[in-house]
C-alpha cells in the first residue's frame, strides 16, 4: 500500500471514530484505541520513520480511547490506549516492519484502551461506595409526629 493510501485510510478511520457517540463499553474503547493507534502510527511513520510511528501509535491510541470513552472510563482509556498503542507499534515494527507496526498499533491500542477503560470504570464505581454515595438512597426528611 502506498503511504498516501494509508494516511487517507487512517484519517478516515479516526474521523469515523470521532463521530461515534461516546458510550460506555469496552468494544467502543477498543475500536477507538485501535483506529487511533493505526492512524497515529501511519502518520508518525510517514513523518518520522520507525520512532515516529511508535510515538504516533501511542498518541493515536490514547486519543482514540479518549474520543470513544465516557467520563468514568476516560483516564484509563487514554493511558491504556497510549501504552498499548506505543508498545504494539514497537513490537510490530520489530517483527514485521511497517505493516507489522500498523497491526501492532491496532491490537495494542485497542486492547490497552479497552482494559484501561474497564479498570477505570470499576475503580470509579468503587469510589462511589467509599464516599457514601449509594444508589437508591435519597435524602429523607426527619419527621416529628406529636
Amino acid at each position: 500500500m502506498s503511504k498516501k493510501f494509508v494516511l487517507i485510510l487512517g484519517f478516515t478511520a479516526l474521523t469515523t471514530a470521532a463521530s461515534m457517540p461516546a458510550m460506555a463499553g469496552d468494544m467502543n474503547n477498543a475500536l477507538g484505541g485501535a483506529l487511533g493507534g493505526v492512524a497515529g502510527a501511519a502518520l508518525g511513520g510517514a513523518v518520522g520513520g520507525s520512532t515516529g510511528s511508535v510515538i504516533g501509535g501511542a498518541v493515536g491510541g490514547g486519543a482514540g480511547g479518549a474520543v470513544t470513552s465516557n467520563r468514568r472510563e476516560r483516564t484509563g482509556a487514554i493511558i491504556g490506549g497510549a501504552l498499548g498503542g506505543g508498545a504494539g507499534t514497537a513490537a510490530g515494527n520489530a517483527m514485521g516492519g511497517r505493516t507489522g507496526g500498523l497491526v501492532g498499533a491496532a491490537l495494542g491500542g485497542g486492547a490497552g484502551s479497552a482494559l484501561g477503560g474497564n479498570i477505570s470504570r470499576s475503580n470509579s464505581y468503587s469510589d462511589d461506595y467509599s464516599r457514601g454515595r449509594h444508589k437508591g438512597k435519597g435524602h429523607h426528611k426527619h419527621h416529628h409526629y406529636d
